[in-house]
């Protein structure tokens, strides 16, 4: 983590991960911070390319007191859970899975893709639920592109993912304060930054200016409590992310919560295989690491 001139901001760097088939570039947690707001895990997945007859092939697997957020900015993937649930996602609609008191969800490539093959680029996150959250019973909500808030600031467009910003309110559910916003910006253009307890920039594509400090392509910047503007360098796709700082979360695997011994009670479920299956995906069990 790398501290920026003259400022309390600091920068986390991309750690590339393989996923069996595809990398993803983690930024959260990191060792120096864990969470920004409610926000304790951020992976941008590609872009990849699978030629036809390959794809993407998340096999089940749980999750507690937590909620995933997925968004795509190119290709479809088709999610299946514990709940009976399934659904293709697609570029710019969000797919919010709360995992509550437990779920099993997989991820893949549906059959047609995988025989034409396909481009995927997307990100995906983990919420903390507050704790008097943590244990309420899963559910999972799509958000259609087209459900999603947008508008142009200073001819900049920005889309209202979750929480408020820019005068606008998504719809997307949310369980403490929480802030995601999406901003396509071009070369030379300026916009003030939206603000949270917490926030944060990630710099899916091309490279902005901060305080005269660049922050590059797939860099995550953590930003302070002064006014923020941000200038663009190069065309940029931007994300910010931000909300209430919620208390200290135990990791493990795909599990969060905010009692050590709740981890170790779902380790010994799933170990002992009591989560419930998904249906028609139910043929392949994870040990657990």
């Amino acid at each position: 983590m790398t501290p920026l001139a003259n400022t309390n901001q600091l920068i986390i760097p991309p750690r590339t991960k393989d996923l069996g088939g595809f990398s993803v570039q983690r930024i959260l947690p990191f060792a120096q911070k864990r969470k920004v707001g409610p926000w304790i895990f951020f992976d941008h997945m590609g872009p990849a390319d699978f030629p036809p007859g390959e794809g993407i092939d998340v096999r089940p697997h749980p999750h507690i007191n937590l909620a995933t957020v997925t968004y795509l900015f190119e290709g479809t993937i088709t999610h299946r859970d514990s709940l009976g649930t399934c659904m293709d996602i697609t570029p710019g609609a969000i797919n919010l899975m709360v995992a509550g008191k437990g779920i099993v969800h997989s991820e893949r490539t549906n059959d047609t893709l995988r025989a034409s093959g396909q481009r995927m680029e997307g990100l995906q996150l983990w919420l903390a639920l507050p704790e008097e959250h943590e244990e309420i019973e899963p559910a999972f909500y799509h958000y259609l592109a087209t459900d999603i808030p947008s508008t142009h600031v200073n001819d900049v467009p920005v889309r209202v993912l979750i929480g408020n910003a820019f005068g606008l309110t998504s719809p997307v559910k949310t369980f403490a304060d929480t802030l995601y916003v999406e901003i396509r910006i071009q070369e030379n253009q300026t916009i003030e930054l939206p603000k949270a307890q917490e926030t944060a920039l990630y710099v899916v594509e091309g490279e902005i200016l901060i305080h005269d400090h660049i922050i590059p392509k797939h860099h995550m910047v953590i930003l302070d409590s002064s006014n923020q503007y941000m200038n663009a360098s190069k065309d940029s796709l931007i994300v910010i992310i931000g909300g209430q700082k919620l208390s200290e979360r135990h990791l493990f695997w795909n599990f969060v919560s905010s009692r050590k011994e709740r981890i170790e009670q779902a380790k010994d479920d799933w170990k002992h295989m009591r989560f419930d299956l998904i249906e028609g995906d139910d043929t392949e069990f994870i040990p657990l690491p």
